[in-house]
């Protein structure tokens, strides 16, 4: 699972096959298949796991300031902005999923549409905790906010927009407050 988590994240999940997986974890075919039943059954179990470490992360953020969703938000949109002008960031592997699996039903896809769908609630749950006007178009632009980090952090790497995604976000809540 280590080795295909690397590799997907790093090339796609459509880019690496079965066989450069088993090469380079030192297992064989049959022994990848008795853990999982296809590529793609192994593809959803890398976004579930991935998928723990995005939630850790938010939640740990979040949880540092209950009651003040905003200061754990903004919290997480900082440490975001600082691994997405890191080398080798690739974005949200549930984003890029989603990208490269566009057919409805897919297992990697479904994985990262309830994986936005919650996100999309929480930003709008908190930024109706926050006293936003509308809190449903608050908490749509952070979400879209967010995914531009996603992207610009493997556009434009080091130095890129994404290192500000907690200021605009920032800007875009007290907007949405007065």
């Amino acid at each position: 699972m280590a080795v295909a988590r690397k590799l997907f994240y790093r090339d796609g999940i459509r880019a690496i096959g079965v066989d450069e997986i088993v090469r380079q974890a030192g297992v064989t075919k049959p022994s990848l298949y008795r853990s999982f039943a296809s590529k793609d059954e192994l593809a959803a179990t890398y976004l579930r796991d991935y998928e723990k470490g995005f939630w850790q992360r938010f939640n740990g953020a979040v949880d540092k300031h209950p009651g003040d969703p905003r200061k754990g938000l903004l919290e997480y949109l900082t440490g975001l902005g600082e691994r997405a002008v890191k080398g080798g960031y690739r974005g949200c592997g549930m984003t890029n999923a989603a990208v490269e699996y566009p057919e409805a039903g897919h297992p990697a896809r479904a994985v990262g549409e309830n994986n936005k769908r919650e996100l999309r609630q929480r930003l709008r749950d908190m930024a109706r905790e926050m006293g936003a006007k509308d809190p449903d178009a608050l908490g749509d632009g952070l979400l879209l906010v967010i995914e531009g980090a996603f992207i610009s952090g493997q556009l434009f790497g080091p130095g890129g927009p994404a290192m500000n995604v907690a200021r605009t976000a920032e800007a875009l809540i007290e907007a949405a407050l007065e």
